[in-house]
């Protein structure tokens, strides 16, 4: 069976927070492999994710895996947050470089997600499992799409053990993705990163900023639905899952589902893939 892993915010408040126990007790029918838990900007929800994350083991039985990023934190800070995971039993690590507030001025003592996988592994020798991002498509901030294979290779030297794609809609990128790191001696598990569609408009926002792209004859249907709700939850469905099962049948080694917190969007595809 095909390893799949789901990631979730951490909720801010009682309402947030049992949208998501209902959501968690539909996903634990798919059995993941775990729920990583994300971490905002300048480790703005940090309480908010470590809280997370022990509650995903104490209630609900599943192994969470905290995000972790780098900027606008000193090492000490990074190091004491760390042991605090140790000795709640985590094992696996989402190593991220992470945006820059807005305002903040000073990105701190770490500036790139590989000085943050060699403070892990300096500090923690082989305890925790890192996973690092990585991005077919290319990063927005990267200089081209050569130099990003680089950053990501640092991290896998610097002793990344997988990595988890940003989502792309698209499956020719990830599989060139995978053969320009492998033709680079990169031999780690690259795990495509898979967001469902909800909120069409919401998703085109975002893609711009993060440099995934929407394909054009997507938009233009999209658009053809109009105020069809249901007509676009079963196109958007369609529409992941075949690519799913394209990446399926191309020998990926799991799923990671972007969940946004709803369990509607990543059930929808994962019945069509069963």
């Amino acid at each position: 069976m095909l390893p799949i892993s789901f990631e979730i915010y951490p909720p801010k408040n009682d309402d947030q927070r049992a949208q998501l126990d209902r959501t968690l007790e539909k996903l634990k029918a798919y059995q993941p492999q775990f729920i990583s838990c994300t971490y905002g900007a300048g480790g703005s929800t940090r309480e908010h994710t470590a809280e997370t994350v022990q509650l995903l083991g104490s209630k609900h039985g599943l192994e969470g895996v905290p995000h972790l990023t780098c900027i606008g934190s000193t090492r000490q800070e990074i190091i004491q947050l760390l042991t605090h995971y140790q000795q709640q039993g985590v094992r696996r690590i989402i190593a991220l470089r992470g945006d820059m507030p807005s305002g903040m001025l000073d990105p701190g003592e770490l500036r790139h997600a590989s000085d943050l996988v060699t403070l892990i592994r300096e500090s923690f020798g082989q305890h925790f499992h890192i996973e690092v991002a990585a991005y077919p498509e290319t990063h927005p901030q990267a200089r081209d799409a050569l130099a990003d294979i680089e950053n990501f290779r640092r991290k896998v030297d610097a002793g990344a053990d997988s990595a988890i794609t940003q989502y792309f809609y698209n499956a020719d990128a990830y599989f060139r993705f995978v053969d320009d790191v492998r033709a680079r001696g990169v031999e780690v598990p690259v795990v495509p990163g898979i967001m469902p569609i909800s909120n069409f408009s919401q998703l085109q926002r975002f893609s711009e900023s993060c440099g995934a792209e929407i394909p054009r004859w997507v938009v233009q249907r999209m658009r053809a639905f109009g105020d069809d709700s249901g007509a676009i939850r079963e196109f958007a469905a369609d529409l992941v899952a075949a690519l799913c099962q394209r990446l399926i049948h191309g020998g990926v080694p799991g799923l990671h589902f972007y969940t946004l917190n709803l369990a509607r969007p990543v059930g929808n595809i994962l019945k069509r893939l069963q």
